[in-house]
């Protein structure tokens, strides 16, 4: 479920963050899902309970997931999660293709990638 790179530069609580963002995001944890409790991911990734708190809060500070006192922590209706991202990710293809245009990459070939990246499926 989680994996830490220790080589990763990035503060632990970070990349626990973000691979829960992946998860909600892609589909892997479904809204309302129970997370796992601060100390049983703690144990289980062999890191301090803080760091997952603090992975949990910001999570909850980005409307990923809610805590109910005394039950734990869940995941949020994501949908609207969703599309922000998507409008995030739409904004950054807009800048990179200016970006790749200005440096003389052709259409031609930024449309062979694109295809070629949707026929790995």
């Amino acid at each position: 479920m989680i994996i830490i790179d220790y080589k990763d530069r990035r503060p632990i609580y970070e990349q626990v963050e973000e691979r829960f963002q992946d998860l909600i995001l892609k589909g892997g944890l479904k809204p309302q899902e129970q997370l796992p409790s601060v100390r049983n991911l703690a144990i289980e990734l062999s890191i301090n309970p803080n760091t997952i708190q603090r992975a949990y809060m910001e999570l909850e500070r980005k409307g990923f997931i809610y805590t109910v006192k005394g039950r734990g922590s869940f995941i949020s209706d994501t949908e609207h999660l969703l599309d922000v991202k998507k409008n995030e990710l739409i904004e950054d293809l807009h800048l990179f293709l200016k970006e790749a245009k200005d440096l003389g990459i052709g259409k031609e070939q930024i449309i062979y990638k694109i295809e070629e990246v949707y026929k790995e499926g």
